[in-house]
């Protein structure tokens, strides 16, 4: 727990730092719905409505529910295409479908949390290094795409494709922020500062477009199903049941990744329970007109970054959240800083993931095993999706549509080749069969070990790890399988 001034100033950072990608897929989905200015900005203020809470529950969490970890919750482009396709031209009534969708597939994803969360004992190092890596990866597009903007529009060429001034905009921005974390009085308020002096930067380049607030109400609570009462459809449910699998594959993911960047142990129930604060979120979220609120990936890097890792700081964060969708002036004067000074933060933000997996598979070892084809495979099918978009086009939906998500993709492949490689085959008594959930490696004292008088000969683990006696066994699990 931090004084309140830093919990405030570091909650505000890892706002500013994602509210771009928040406020994105509700306006992204209202246009495809045919929806007004107002009804957009409804959508808009219920994503960071439900946002803030979501993430307060993951947080803080109560029994059963949240993780309890530095995790910030926001809505999930993994759903939008589905979202859009359920949605197709029926306007207000396709959105109404959609609603009812996601709220049946997150009663289903709740249900199966428990059998879901098992599998995070297959995750050694070798699975969550290549997960993290692709993770922060996979962002990096993001990152350019709010620099250069997208090449196309509604099929047209972009004429404003890559300027030269939103490329200056974001290098800026991305140099004050190299420079600032340089400073170790400033350092850990870094991305926050960048923001500010990116958004100052952007003014005398005429590229800061302020908002009309005299036609913007200062508070309006979110109204439970403003767009009318949910309407449920069996295909549109099932299709969105396959979105929620793949979402909780990439939650999965998040939690190990912030897990390992904060040096915590990373067990089953914690995953479970902050599979089961995101599914209960993203079921309830349709109620207040917004869309599934997942584990953000973006925030991670951010707590690699800086180094905070109080979860306080997330749990104000996503209070501060949750009062801009209260707000709709607070969120239009958030909306201002222009998407080329969050692309030249995220550069940093989204590389420090990366480089976080990086150094976790570093621990691996390669020499006479077969994790070299692991990570290599598992990072080609993780990156397929951000160098060649499309590449699972011709498949059926339900394989594309896990095979799109590069975090998902990587996370599949990676875990299903541990298991072929170090674990069918090989001997009962190999550390790799028998996999625990990945944690910081506690220290072994050899000398406290040699002096013990009761040591009995054990097995090796097989790939250097020394025996434990068995007075080990008196003692919580290792989290972390030492020998990799």
């Amino acid at each position: 727990m931090l004084p309140m001034g830093a919990l405030v100033g570091y909650g505000l950072q890892h706002i500013l730092s994602m509210v771009g990608g928040v406020i994105a897929v509700p306006l992204l989905i209202g246009e495809a719905a045919g929806l007004d200015a107002a009804g957009r900005g409804l959508l808009v203020a219920s994503a960071l409505f439900v946002s803030g809470l979501a993430t307060l529950l993951q947080a803080l969490g109560v029994p059963y529910l949240g993780s309890q970890l530095p995790l910030v919750q926001g809505l999930t482009f993994a759903s939008v295409s589905t979202v859009l396709a359920v949605i197709g031209t029926d306007g207000t009534l396709g959105l109404r479908r959609a609603f009812g969708a996601c709220i049946a597939a997150g009663v289903v994803a709740f249900a199966i949390v428990p059998l879901f969360a098992q599998i995070i004992r297959f995750f050694p190092p070798v699975v969550t290094g290549t997960v993290i890596t692709v993770i922060g990866a996979s962002l990096l597009p993001v990152a350019a795409g709010w620099i250069a903007g997208r090449p196309t529009i509604n099929g047209a060429p972009n004429p404003g494709f890559a300027d030269l001034g939103n490329l200056a905009l974001g290098m800026i921005t991305l140099a004050f922020v190299l420079a600032l974390s340089t400073v170790k009085r400033f350092a850990r308020m870094a991305i926050l500062l960048g923001l500010v002096f990116g958004t100052v930067a952007a003014i005398p380049m005429g590229k800061l477009h302020t908002p009309d607030l005299s036609v913007i109400s200062p508070l309006a609570a979110p109204t439970p199903f403003a767009f009318g009462t949910p309407l449920f459809s069996f295909g549109a449910i099932l299709s969105m049941v396959v979105v929620f699998i793949v979402i909780m594959v990439e939650t999965t993911a998040d939690i190990v990744a912030v897990s390992e960047i904060v040096g915590t142990d990373c067990p089953g129930h914690r995953v479970a329970d902050g599979l089961r604060a995101d599914m209960l979120s993203s079921a309830v979220a349709p109620v207040f007109n917004t869309f599934p609120a997942t584990a953000f990936a973006q925030n991670v890097g951010l707590v690699a970054l800086t180094g905070i890792k109080s979860r306080y700081v997330v749990a104000v964060g996503g209070g501060l959240m949750a009062v801009l969708g209260l707000s709709p002036w607070l969120a239009a004067l958030i909306n201002m800083i222009p998407q080329p000074v969050l692309g030249g933060a995220g550069i940093v933000l989204f590389g420090s993931v990366a480089a976080s997996g990086i150094r976790t598979l570093s621990k691996v070892a390669y020499d006479g095993t077969n994790n070299l084809l692991i990570v290599a495979t598992a990072l080609g099918f993780g990156l397929i999706p951000a160098v060649a978009p499309g590449f699972w086009s011709r498949l059926p939906t339900t394989a594309e549509l896990v095979l799109e998500s590069g975090i998902s993709a990587c996370a599949i492949v990676a875990f299903t080749l541990n298991v072929f490689f170090n674990m069918i085959g090989r001997r009962g008594d190999s550390s790799v069969a028998t996999l625990q959930a990945h944690g910081p490696a506690r220290a072994i004292d050899h000398e406290v070990l040699a002096d013990l008088p009761d040591r009995a000969p054990s097995a090796s683990a097989g790939d250097g790890t020394p025996p434990v006696p068995p007075r080990e066994a008196t003692r919580p699990a290792p989290t972390h399988n030492e020998g990799q």
